[in-house]
């Protein structure tokens, strides 16, 4: 169902900027586009979890030596989801932070694109430093869960050199 909102809300900006492309300046067409990319970055992670968390917590998929299978699901476990979520979730907050710095010439007025959906926010000073505090946060969590699933594991930082 979520899945499903993410393609009618895509196609809605897709269409808004085919639509006004003519109209629109530099600055809202690339936040257009940024809004575009944030909404499929939402629906990868949206799938990624689902294909994960199934494999890691309910049953094996299968695909071994399949020509779709992800990379990455070869080798996935709860530790390795987490920090690929991590990474999902700083990718997702780089692109709103950069729709955020875009926009943050026009401080105090609403941002481009927000006012088709009902929800137009003024840029703030006080709101572009939150978004980056947070971002930063997300960041250090990133590595904190990755140095201690490093930890748990028992891996070494550096690999032994073979003589």
């Amino acid at each position: 169902v979520a899945q499903g909102v993410y393609v009618v809300l895509f196609l809605k900006e897709l269409w808004h900027l085919i639509s006004e492309a003519t109209r629109l300046t530099e600055q809202q067409m690339m936040l257009i586009v940024l809004g575009l990319i944030d909404v499929v970055m939402i629906s990868n992670l949206l799938m990624m979890v689902i294909v994960g968390g199934y494999e890691t917590f309910v049953s094996r998929l299968r695909l071994h030596n399949h020509p779709d299978q992800p990379e990455w699901l070869s080798h996935v476990n709860a530790s390795v989801l987490k920090v690929k979520l991590a990474m999902a979730i700083i990718g997702i907050s780089s692109v709103h932070l950069l729709k955020t710095f875009i926009a943050a010439g026009s401080l105090g007025l609403p941002q481009t694109g927000a006012h088709s959906l009902g929800t137009a926010t003024p840029v703030t000073a006080e709101g572009v430093m939150w978004q980056t505090i947070i971002h930063g946060v997300f960041i250090l969590s990133a590595l904190g869960i990755a140095y201690t699933d490093r930890v748990m594991l028992g891996s070494p930082l550096t690999k032994p050199v073979k003589h």
